[in-house]
């Protein structure tokens, strides 16, 4: 369970700290009555009280920062899943919602993007200049012709291209097939 390291290392940092508090008493209380000495009552309490507690006390906090670094590294992942449902949901989402409701700013977003599309699980195209983000069908962003413009790229590629002629990223997923095609601008733009 995620965060659960942070509970037991609590759980064990409290034991440690009550263990030595324990032995501290009793072995104080030794010495206190007179039946041992000072230096056998250091030895008690140093061998049966502090190494005790620093071993436990030590994992505590091992599991204590640990269990943090978790939850911290789940927080993200669960950002990206609410990002990547938010675009597939919506099929065209603008970057300043996405920020807006995501509590995100620009360069998180593009990281998260961008590591969505490393990962496979997405597919779509931004328009930078209108800063709105597209999800497409797979097939639809991995053929040569550009969604956005229309214009034909020379190949399709993978991960993250960009369209020649209008500027869009395209997110082209892995297993997208490679084909090769003459390059054509969209209609109404000259060729250059």
């Amino acid at each position: 369970m995620i965060g659960s390291g942070k509970v037991i290392g609590i759980i064990l940092i409290v034991v440690g700290l009550l263990f030595c508090g324990i032995v501290t008493l009793f072995v104080g209380s030794g010495a206190a009555s007179g039946q041992t000495t000072i230096a056998a009552t250091i030895l008690g309490i140093g061998a049966f009280g502090v190494i005790p507690l620093l071993l436990l006390a030590g994992v505590g906090v091992f599991l204590f920062v640990r269990g943090s670094a978790e939850e911290k590294d789940l927080a993200v992942v669960r950002q990206k899943e609410r990002l990547l449902g938010l675009i597939q949901a919506q099929g065209k989402v603008t970057l300043n919602s996405i920020m807006v409701e995501q509590h995100l700013s620009r360069e998180q977003v593009q990281n998260y993007i961008y590591e969505l599309v490393q990962q496979g699980l997405f597919s779509g195209y931004i328009d930078w200049k209108n800063a709105t983000f597209y999800s497409q069908d797979a097939s639809r962003v991995g053929s040569n012709k550009c969604p956005n413009c229309g214009g034909i790229r020379e190949i399709v590629g993978k991960g993250i291209v960009k369209c020649p002629y209008c500027g869009v990223e395209l997110f082209i997923p892995p297993n997208a097939p490679q084909t090769t095609a003459k390059p054509e601008p969209p209609q109404g733009v000259p060729n250059t």
